[in-house]
């Protein structure tokens, strides 16, 4: 039987030969099936074969190493020590991970689970890991523990490497690698990570044997099941965007991610004040307040949590509905485990980046085109827009009603209200007002058109120093150009060329932009410089003695230390055009 066929078969985890006492957990713990992930891993992992696993989050990795790791220290219960170490970069993720096991293992015997990481009491641990046969932690508190001899590998058989790449972007690798010399070299090492850099692959080399490579959708994140949308409101007015799209879509577990740590406060404290139920978290809280604001957000008890970046990767709860990036994310990267904390584990989820202005919104949508997602404008929501939302919610709580028993009481003091001469309609629309009129919400609404940015009529014109004397053709520029920016190239206008230098059309609103964004680029392998040309340019141009135009270059040279880019002050050149123009 090959490969494909032993896939085919594993349509649930009871065809993977697993324990009563996990399936049964596996059933309480909401999981009918395997995800991709799980279901091409976990018989692998149990064979005791190396794995490198290429996944996004929200993927279903913890259970897909959790499984085969409990079920190998279930069946050699004569071993002490620990048995499988597991390596995380935060600690949420560590505390995650570790919740997840104690979850899987609740009806198995002798598995004893020890989290390992910083800002936390080293006493406590320490009783943990003298009877603990897994350790979950991050790779700086191992180590911590390795050097206190609190902490013995000499019996590991399985070490797991989750997040790999993230670890190493941390600074994480030398205590990574010299854990693993620190384990029995026949260990089974699995690897997990969303990317495979030269560093994960020099790891793999060292430290693993023939691995078993695992690919689940390594082209394209796993954001198809995330609908992505971005309102552009004017500036100063992000946070009262915020309030009113929490007011719209009213979800009952959100995210709001922001780029600092004191912007997470100032934002949490301004919802708490509004009435929401927000709180904040970022690298800042002490262990015990982070773990706190966890536990009262997977609960619902909090239903707005505040975080930064670096919390992003710790929050791993299935049921959030909206992610909302109150500040635009710095990388792609930041952007896919920002949203990717909705729509986990094959749900629907949603996302919604609030931009202000033309340069938030064109970055926005250049992260868009690398993650090759469609990302939609919508409206900011209006107070009638959200009253009559809040209108339709109280329209199905008492179509709710109606179905149910009605209390005589009530009917009887319907009757005598049509005993004293009130009409019917009049009896139920003064009941509705008494009971919703509380519910009305006024809010300082944002009037905003909405915009088109990079499909103008209107062209600015940008020039580009090289051109017939290079052999640059208009194919040359356009490629350049759209490579570097969020343009296509039909965004591109008319395009001139002369001897050495080249004059571009393109959109008004993004002109600046790809001025910007050409800083360092080549054409037809030459460095170019871009600039914008201005019509006040046109004052400086000379004619010779002869008649004919040309290009004064000394003017068109600039004076060292004086140009700059990147939106700072900048001397423009005085570019003078040829005789002759070129389509």
């Amino acid at each position: 039987m090959n490969e494909t066929e032993k896939k085919a078969e594993i349509t649930g985890f009871e065809d993977m030969g697993l324990s009563g006492e996990i399936l049964r957990a596996l059933r309480e713990m909401g999981f009918s099936s395997p995800t991709a992930i799980q279901a091409e891993a976990i018989p692998v992992m149990r064979k005791g074969q190396d794995i490198i696993g290429r996944s996004q989050t929200g993927t279903g990795k913890t259970m897909a190493f959790a499984i085969p790791a409990v079920e190998m220290i279930r069946s050699s219960r004569n071993v002490d020590g620990v048995r499988a170490i597991i390596m995380l970069p935060t600690r949420e993720l560590a505390i995650q991970c570790g919740s997840e096991i104690k979850r899987l293992t609740r009806y198995c015997e002798g598995i004893r689970i020890a989290e390992v990481y910083g800002g936390a009491p080293m006493e406590k641990q320490i009783m943990k890991l003298k009877r603990a046969n897994i350790v979950i932690g991050t790779p700086g508190r191992i180590m911590d523990h390795m050097r206190r001899k609190t902490l013995k590998l000499n019996n590991v058989t399985l070490a797991v490497l989750d997040e790999a790449d993230e670890m190493l972007s941390m600074g994480f690798k030398e205590d990574m690698e010299t854990i693993l010399r620190d384990t029995p070299d026949d260990r089974q090492t699995v690897l997990f990570s969303a990317t495979m850099p030269p560093s994960i692959m020099s790891i793999t080399n060292e430290f693993q044997n023939d691995p078993y490579v695992i690919e689940i959708n390594s082209k394209k994140p796993t954001l198809d099941n995330i609908r992505q949308t971005y309102v552009d409101v004017p500036m100063g007015r992000k946070l009262d965007a915020l309030k009113l799209l929490l007011y719209y879509y009213a979800p009952s577990l959100s995210i709001v991610f922001c780029n600092t740590k004191k912007m997470s406060e100032e934002v949490a404290a301004a919802l708490a004040k509004s009435g929401f139920g927000a709180e904040a978290l970022h690298g800042d809280l002490k262990q015990s307040q982070r773990n706190t604001v966890m536990e009262k957000f997977r609960s619902g008890t909090t239903t707005i949590l505040v975080a930064t970046d670096v919390a992003a990767r710790g929050i791993d709860v299935n049921d959030v509905e909206y992610v909302f990036n109150y500040d635009i994310p710095q990388n792609r990267e930041y952007y896919i485990h920002r949203i990717g904390r909705t729509g986990r584990i094959g749900k629907d989820g949603n996302s919604v980046t609030i931009c202000s202005g033309r340069r938030q919104v064109l970055s926005l949508l250049d992260i868009a085109k690398s993650v090759k997602s469609k990302i939609e404008q919508i409206s900011v929501p209006t107070g009638n827009d959200i009253n009559n939302r809040l209108a339709e919610n109280d329209l199905e709580e008492i179509e709710k009603n109606l179905s149910a028993d009605i209390n005589d009481r009530y009917r009887d003091m319907v009757n005598d209200l049509l005993g004293r001469g009130h009409s019917l309609f009049d009896i139920a629309a003064a009941a509705l007002q008494n009971c919703f009129s509380d519910k009305e919400i006024k809010v300082n609404e944002i009037k905003a058109e909405k915009k088109e940015y990079g499909n103008d009529q209107e062209y600015s014109k940008i020039i580009v120093n090289i051109g017939r004397e290079n052999r640059v053709a208009p194919n040359h520029l356009v490629a350049s150009i759209t490579e570097r920016s969020f343009l296509h190239g039909r965004d591109i206008g008319k395009i001139e060329i002369f001897d050495d230098y080249s004059i571009v059309a393109v959109p008004s609103v993004t002109a600046e932009d790809v001025v910007d964004r050409m800083y360092g680029a080549k054409v037809c392998g030459k460095p170019v410089r871009v600039e914008l040309f201005r019509d006040d340019n046109k004052k400086d141009r000379r004619q010779p003695k002869n008649g004919k135009k040309h290009i004064d270059k000394s003017r068109s040279k600039h004076r060292s230390g004086k140009q700059t880019y990147g939106g700072a002050k900048r001397k423009e050149p005085s570019y003078r055009r040829a005789s002759k123009r070129h389509g």
